[in-house]
């Protein structure tokens, strides 16, 4: 993650890193990440050591019931969840990992890519997109109200699958 933070900086985003650990296992795993892939994280780490915010979010596995301070270390490895949310502070996407499971934060870009194109235009994404891509004209657009936004016209290869070129560029 911590070599990837300028891709979320072109982006206005926030990154916050949150764990059930005390601040004092942060600061050893920040110095191991530092020296195994030769930058420091450089975004606030927040410790969740009484399990509030971990227990709100569900992000304890699901075998943990009642206090989390019952359960022994080895049962409460916490999930490892990606929150997105947008300007308005509504999460938008949550991408929960097994603790087996690493994460890829380059999906993690293209989401916001896409979370980002549609929230400024009324088109949607289709699977495997990717930022230069062709988009969906949303469904709540009239063909009236497309022609107006698309003078070129779009792509009908079903009735309700109305595509065009990517807005470009993706909105900072």
């Amino acid at each position: 993650m911590a070599y990837i933070k300028p891709e979320f900086d072109a982006r206005n985003t926030r990154i916050i890193g949150l764990s059930v650990d005390p601040v004092d296992n942060h600061t050893a795993w920040a110095a191991d990440i530092a020296d195994t892939q030769g930058t420091a994280p450089k975004y606030p780490m927040i410790s969740d050591h009484d399990y509030v915010v971990a227990t709100a979010y569900g992000m304890l596995p699901a075998g943990v019931t009642g206090d989390p301070t019952s359960h022994t270390p080895a049962e409460l490895f916490a999930l490892r969840d990606v929150f997105i949310s947008g300007p308005d502070k509504v999460i938008k996407l949550v991408l929960i990992y097994p603790l087996t499971t690493g994460r890829n934060f380059e999906e993690v870009l293209r989401v916001l890519d896409t979370l980002r194109l549609t929230a400024a235009h009324k088109v949607a994404t289709p699977a495997q997109w990717n930022p230069g891509d062709d988009v969906i004209v949303a469904g709540s657009v009239s063909d009236e109200q497309a022609a107006q936004t698309y003078p070129d016209g779009w792509r009908a290869p079903l009735p309700y699958l109305r595509l065009v070129s990517s807005p470009i560029p993706i909105p900072s």
